[in-house]
């Protein structure tokens, strides 16, 4: 599968000449092979080519929101902790922890941890990285993570309220970081796994500013730094021979491709070119499984797919008309017709994969999909729009093709059952973030992977105060059931108010939930350590490897 052109002519060529001396007698034959000597096994050349789905809006920690930064990202910054193959906390830079009511955290450095330029990892690193990302001259669009973490006043810092200096973070020595939290949050230690956690060098970020990502300027933690980078074609990364665990890691180079049609990823793949995918073209499915069945990798992932209305916007911010909208979509039919990898219908934010969530079905997802659409067209009339005044808008989504198949059968859905006529938008990945953030859009594809498996991770996203929450959704008593979980003293307590805040959003309607997400990609046979059980996806390059053929 991974010959090129010029290997097969010479495999080609020595066929041919072995059926030339076939021939001769069998004598002659004989003495061939008894001259002949073994074949030598190929070296196995330890270099991996991913598909990443788009360019990357940037590659710093702290100015990132989006999935393809943090794949890269992973391989070039360590956090306090990772994941291993299958999902669980495990030691990062800090190769221990402790803590005795979970409101003060202890974490080790390794004392053998050093950035790529040669300097020590150190416990100040993480302190200067943590204000830095809170810092609100940093604007980092992630920077509420860091307040749903409740570092101690990390809320007061962000809002402009507190100096920098006032975080709950210091350095007790070199190698010894605490961290204060004004509440007790049990899964902490799995929140540092998220990229907004990564530490920069600080003497690199002050030297060049903005700049400090360029591959001659970065200066880098993780098992690779960053060598070779062409926007909109390659971002490739070489072994960092300073990382604490080089002796352990296997890959020499990896390199990130952007691409955003996934039959173009998907040739490539099929060509040799690429190891791992991004995604699967939906339409090619069945036929890879089929043909390619050794390749083809299906998970669950722990992620949603779903439409935002932008409550602020007429005639979106009547809950009619938002209803109408996600009640005319046929999730079965997006979920088992146009995918059909093994996703989920949604009809709640939360994946029913989170740990500990047991979600219950709210009324609308009880109805039949007439049952829906006849309410739809009830709603509809009730805001005033019908054939006389039909609803017209604009559906943003980033370019891809996957993407564009569900926004015109969705389209398609709203036209025949609702007349409702939308203009399908695309953009490139940084100008759709862009986009939505400054609430330039009607209705606007949106995505939400979880950053730690614990329902919080989906559920603060539609807070009022969350810089993530595009659709705008303003709920006072949202806003309370969510600060109630997070001080809730118990898990079944915490639990039951989840449910609750689940339950305000199928009644508020402030997004439509569309499926629950199967991560389905092609990977080569030829790799190595892939983590096919991390609900997460997250995937460390450091602990990949190229099988010997």
């Amino acid at each position: 599968m991974y010959k090129n052109k010029i290997t097969r002519a010479i495999l080609l060529g020595a066929g041919l000449s072995l059926a030339l001396a076939g021939c001769g007698d069998k004598s002659e034959e004989q003495a061939a092979k008894s001259d002949a000597k073994p074949a030598e096994a190929k070296p196995v050349v330890q270099e991996l080519v991913r598909g990443n789905g788009t360019e990357v809006a940037s590659l710093d920690p702290h100015k990132t929101e989006g999935v393809p930064e943090s794949h890269v990202i992973r391989d070039l910054l360590e956090g306090l902790v990772n994941q291993d193959a299958d999902g669980n906390t495990i030691p990062g830079v800090a190769e221990s922890w402790t803590t005795e009511d979970n409101k003060t955290f202890v974490f080790k450095i390794r004392e053998g941890a050093k950035w790529s330029n040669g300097d020590p990892v150190t416990a100040e690193d993480f302190v200067y990285s943590f204000k830095r990302a809170v810092d609100p001259a940093t604007a980092s669009p992630y920077s509420w993570y860091i307040e749903y973490t409740t570092i101690e006043n990390a809320k007061e810092i962000i809002a402009g309220n507190a100096d920098k200096e006032t975080l709950g973070v210091r350095a007790v020595d070199a190698n010894t970081l605490e961290i204060k939290t004004e509440k007790a949050l049990p899964y902490f230690v799995a929140m540092m796994g998220h990229t907004t956690m990564k530490p920069v060098h600080r003497a690199t970020v002050e030297a060049y500013g903005d700049q400090w990502t360029k591959p001659e300027n970065f200066v880098g933690n993780g098992a690779y730094v960053l060598n070779n980078w062409v926007v909109n074609e390659r971002i490739e990364l070489t072994r960092n021979e300073k990382y604490w665990d080089n002796a352990n890691t296997k890959l020499n180079k990896v390199t990130f491709l952007p691409i955003e049609n996934q039959v173009a990823e998907m040739n490539r793949f099929l060509s040799g070119e690429i190891h791992i995918t991004n995604e699967l073209p939906i339409e090619h499915f069945a036929r890879l499984k089929k043909d390619h069945a050794e390749s083809v990798s299906v998970k669950g992932d722990l992620c949603s797919y779903y439409y935002g209305f932008n409550n602020e916007r007429a005639p979106f911010d009547d809950v009619r008309v938002r209803k109408a909208l996600s009640y005319a979509i046929d999730r079965n039919v997006i979920s088992n017709i146009i995918l059909g990898q093994g996703q989920k219908p949604a009809y709640f934010l939360t994946p029913e994969i989170t740990a500990g969530f047991n979600p219950e079905l709210p009324a609308y997802g009880k109805m039949t999909q007439e049952e829906r659409v006849a309410e739809a067209k009830k709603l509809l009339e009730e805001a005033g729009f019908g054939a006389d005044n039909p609803l017209q808008f604009n559906l943003l989504y980033n370019t891809s093709e996957n993407h564009r198949k569900i926004a015109t059968a969705i389209q398609s859905m709203w036209k025949k059952d609702l007349g409702v006529d939308i203009t399908l938008e695309n953009q490139e990945w940084k100008t759709y973030l862009d986009t939505r953030r400054q609430g330039n859009f009607d209705v606007t594809r949106a995505g939400w992977c979880g950053d730690y498996n614990e329902a919080s991770s989906f559920l603060t996203l539609m807070k009022s105060t969350n810089s993530s929450n595009d659709p705008k959704y303003n709920s006072a008593e949202y806003d309370q059931v969510m600060q109630d979980a997070m001080t809730a003293t118990s898990e079944e307590e915490r639990q039951a108010l989840y449910l609750k805040a689940e339950q305000l959003l199928a009644t508020d309607m402030p997004i439509a939930p569309i499926y629950q997400y199967v991560k389905s990609r092609l990977v080569s046979p030829q790799v190595g350590g892939f983590p096919s059980n991390n609900a997460e996806d997250k995937i460390f390059s450091k602990d990949l490897y190229i099988k010997a053929q």
